[in-house]
């Protein structure tokens, strides 16, 4: 079954800004993009069809609507508690 292609920023214009769309200016997707399947191109760019501003979702870390990055998850089991219920747990005898 083929896919069904969506111009997702059917609407959007050209400005002396950026891209803007729906009230929105859309700045260019960041280069750790490559490969994400929420890309949208206009024109001779590709702009994020879920966020404006690609680059900021890059900043802290891994983007969360990255479609093309899976996270590791640590599997050794240890799970950090607060000390101070740790201690009121161990008075009760939990």
């Amino acid at each position: 079954m083929a896919k069904k292609i969506v111009n997702v920023l059917e609407g959007a214009a050209m400005t002396n800004d950026g891209l803007s769309f729906k009230g929105t200016i859309i700045t260019p997707v960041a280069e750790k993009c490559d490969g994400c399947d929420r890309q949208a191109p206009f024109e001779d760019k590709f702009y994020c069809s879920s966020y404006s501003s690609p680059e900021n979702k890059w900043a802290s870390g891994i983007c969360n609507f990255a479609t093309h990055v899976r996270v590791v998850v640590d599997k050794t089991g240890q799970v950090s508690v607060n000390p101070l219920k740790a201690s009121k747990r161990a008075a009760k005898g939990r």
